[in-house]
């Protein structure tokens, strides 16, 4: 029985990390869309967002802040897209991708903006 339960577990696990990289988005198509994964983390002065990014230049990201949303949104291009190659795995995601991140009620402002390693990384200041 726990075997079961166990095969159940993972199935389930599979398709939530699968519905987190790979959703069709409502962009105006069926446009493949993909969510990257982010940490979180807050101290009395402000939240610091980490957004990975593997692959995705600076100056393609773009970042819009409303009351209570974060969004970032870009293209991760496939690398070598233009030359003819044979893949062989393809398990980074890439396309168009969006990400939503819900903010505390306390009222935020953007602070640094950074792309280190592939992470974005987004420091954001409590206004007092």
């Amino acid at each position: 029985m726990w075997m079961w339960a166990e095969a159940c577990r993972l199935l389930e696990q599979a398709e939530r990390r699968h519905r987190q990289f790979f959703r069709l988005g409502d962009l105006g198509g069926a446009q493949l869309a993909w969510e990257p994964p982010v940490d979180i983390f807050e101290d009395e002065g402000g939240i610091l967002i980490v957004v990975a990014l593997p692959g995705v230049p600076a100056e393609r990201i773009e970042v819009s802040i409303d009351a209570r949303t974060v969004v970032v949104r870009a293209r991760r291009q496939i690398p070598f897209g233009a030359r003819s190659v044979a893949i062989h795995r393809l398990e980074i995601p890439h396309g168009y991708f969006e990400r939503r991140i819900q903010l505390p009620a306390t009222q935020l402002e953007l602070g640094a903006r950074e792309l280190i390693d592939g992470c974005l990384i987004l420091s954001m200041r409590k206004v007092r």
